[in-house]
């Protein structure tokens, strides 16, 4: 199965840089090429492609807005690329609806890899790396979180085993580490990991860990048992 990819950046170097890393992989192929957020957001529409790479800082429309839409609109999923090594793109690209957040600097091999692990579903950023952007991200901006049975609503969908696979998901561990901690298997795992993500409504991994911290799962403590 050909992943197919739109890239966008206002800098015509580095999308034609980016362009012709992706395109000489077999299993990739880039279907555009465009300038702006607003373009991206057209040739997702247009084409329906797999992944887009999206600059943060772009005219017309910014990348963050650009991601919102694209994730609001389709099921084309999206990576972020800056220049700027700062945690506030980070969390806004989350928050919008990204997959994953790479410098441009990246080594050609992260990049393709990247593209690879985002079109099969799962989240660009380790586990360990999600886990701490949440945890500094909600000690910063929540002052004054609801009372956590308030949070919490938003989970009565889950069984026990599914809330404690999301807690275990926002504690930043794989799932083999999951299995061993619920005594299951990876395939079970896998199947609990699809419930949530499904229930709740959530794109990825990296949205399940930001649910495990806004809703107060992770300060409420894990369930016990089914």
């Amino acid at each position: 199965m050909t992943i197919r990819v739109v890239v966008a950046d206002d800098q015509e170097l580095v999308r034609s840089g980016f362009s012709m890393i992706l395109d000489v992989q077999e299993d990739i192929e880039v279907v555009a090429e465009v300038g702006d957020g607003a373009a991206a957001v057209a040739a997702v529409a247009r084409l329906a492609p797999d992944v887009a790479l999206l600059d943060v800082r772009m005219p017309v429309l910014d990348g963050i807005e650009a991601c919102r839409s694209i994730s609001a609109r389709s099921a084309c999923r999206t990576v972020m690329l800056t220049t700027f090594d700062s945690d506030e793109y980070v969390y806004e690209a989350l928050h919008a609806g990204a997959s994953g957040f790479l410098l441009k600097d990246v080594r050609r091999d992260d990049l393709v890899h990247a593209v690879r692990v985002v079109a099969a579903g799962e989240s660009l950023l380790a586990p360990s790396v999600a886990r701490r952007l949440i945890e500094e991200y909600t000690a910063a901006t929540v002052r004054a979180p609801a009372l956590p049975a308030d949070r919490l609503e938003r989970l009565e969908v889950l069984t026990a085993r599914e809330r404690e696979t999301l807690l275990h998901l926002g504690r930043g561990l794989s799932n083999a580490e999951i299995a061993a901690a619920l005594v299951v298997s990876e395939h079970t795992v896998k199947s609990h990991v699809g419930n949530v993500l499904a229930k709740l409504g959530l794109r990825d991994r990296i949205q399940a860990v930001i649910c495990a911290y806004e809703t107060g799962l992770i300060a409420a403590g894990a369930p016990s048992g089914e």
